[in-house]
């Protein structure tokens, strides 16, 4: 354990000066914050999007095996309940719904994967903004409270970076291909 905390300080020492970067841009302290994590929570979402990409391309076989089941349970569902055989009708939509479960929760899986590098970027945070609280102007501070702390701003910041990612990705040339892949996903599968 001591010796993953070692490498774990390690690594933070390491990319410790890339990520302080983008703070450093303006002369202006609370501008170059929202700034440097700003583009800290684009590094979070670029990665996670990398990640779960990568994920689903080395399991597309699976995921196209369980949905040509899925497709395949339903049709003959459809067709047992055409033929008034309520039997084999439930018994093939149990099977059909087994299936899709097992999509569904690899799906979400995969898109809780999406946030692992969070954590490290708070972790990151932690060691050089802990202590440091803004100050929250009317009606904020009368709903929540007077101060908080950088957590507060990195998550509008972290949502307002994968909205702005969705409109990017297209544009950028991996994840263009990565978006022409799960809109040809959709379309078989819809």
């Amino acid at each position: 354990m001591i010796e993953m905390n070692n490498m774990f300080i390690e690594i933070m020492r390491t990319i410790d000066p890339f990520l302080i970067a983008p703070y450093r841009f303006t002369g202006d302290e609370f501008a170059g914050f929202l700034i440097g994590t700003f583009c800290l929570c684009m590094l979070c979402v670029v990665l996670g999007e990398l990640t779960i990409s990568a994920a689903i391309r080395f399991n597309r076989k699976h995921l196209q095996e369980l949905k040509q089941e899925i497709t395949h349970k339903e049709r003959l569902s459809f067709q047992a309940y055409a033929e008034d055989d309520k039997v084999s009708y439930k018994a093939l939509n149990k099977e059909a719904s087994e299936a899709w479960g097992r999509h569904f929760f690899t799906m979400a899986a995969y898109s809780a994967g999406i946030l692992w590098p969070v954590p490290f970027a708070l972790a990151w945070m932690q060691t050089r903004f802990q202590g440091v609280d803004f100050e929250l102007i009317f009606p904020l501070n009368r709903l929540l409270a007077d101060n908080v702390g950088y957590p507060f701003i990195f998550i509008p910041l972290y949502i307002l970076a994968r909205i702005v990612f969705k409109y990017l990705r297209p544009r950028l040339p991996y994840f263009r291909g990565v978006q022409a892949m799960l809109d040809k996903s959709g379309a078989e599968s819809g």
